[in-house]
């Protein structure tokens, strides 16, 4: 605030020369000397991608959402794998579909080799038919857990992005703001002078570079958080389902 204040006053001083472009934002940053301009390029950049990430990976969740809440109703009511399966390509965001047609892709693959049915229904094991046999509950139990590692790494795509400039851009604003420091110093070497007007360009760069630093790491570091959270909820649904999974195939096929 009181460099603030500083900058203000400079404006008001009458035998002061202005400050070209002090009258807004986008004149200072013309002003601003070549590295700053990289710099503030860097930092909108990262901005523009970070916002252009999180409206995406709001709108995909929404429907991963969605579909995970419909993917748990039809599983829940059917009666046979196959009838899952065949409403898995309805709903491609689910990271629910992945594991489960990993889980029954194993269980066919185990009962072909038994010559069992490879779609029983788990819902009658009274039934007079002959039932299926599981060969290996663990090896089912390990595709369920590689197909909800492959669904997490999908669902965080991108998201690591939202890290790095939360954590990167805050430094480079910092750069910024050392620059119109040893510029805001340099003019005074060379004039000998420690008069507002000669010092307030570089600190307004120095301030452009912290502010806008701060307008790209800000929003990175609160959406990063807040997806992090929504992948740990999607990831601890599908480790809910791989066990009622294996539980089902374990009442039915062992």
């Amino acid at each position: 605030m009181h460099t603030l204040g500083c900058f203000v006053l400079a404006l008001q001083v009458p035998d002061v020369a202005p400050v070209a472009g002090s009258g807004d934002i986008l004149g200072i940053v013309r002003s601003t000397g070549p590295i700053n301009q990289v710099v503030l390029a860097i930092l909108i950049l990262f901005s523009i991608v970070s916002w252009a990430i999180i409206l995406f990976k709001t709108w995909e969740y929404r429907k991963v959402d969605r579909q995970t809440r419909t993917f748990l109703e039809v599983f829940r009511k059917s009666s046979k794998f196959s009838e899952v399966q065949a409403v898995c390509p309805s709903l491609p965001d689910s990271p629910l579909c992945g594991v489960f047609q990993a889980g029954d892709a194993e269980l066919n693959a185990q009962f072909r080799v038994t010559g069992n049915n490879p779609h029983p229904a788990p819902s009658n094991p009274g039934s007079t038919a002959a039932r299926p046999t599981l060969k290996s509950l663990d090896a089912v139990d390990r595709a369920l857990i590689r197909a909800a590692t492959v669904e997490v790494n999908r669902l965080e795509k991108r998201v690591t992005f939202l890290a790095t400039a939360a954590s990167v851009s805050p430094y480079i604003g910092l750069f910024g703001t050392v620059v119109g420091i040893m510029v805001a110093f340099n003019r005074i070497g060379a004039t000998g002078s420690t008069n507002l007007a000669v010092v307030a360009p570089g600190i307004s760069e120095a301030l452009i570079a912290t502010a806008m630093g701060l307008f790209a790491a800000i929003p990175a570091v609160l959406a990063y958080n807040h997806f992090t959270h929504r992948v740990k909820l999607f990831s601890a649904i599908m480790d809910d389902f791989a066990l009622e999974f294996l539980n089902i195939t374990e009442r039915n096929f062992t």
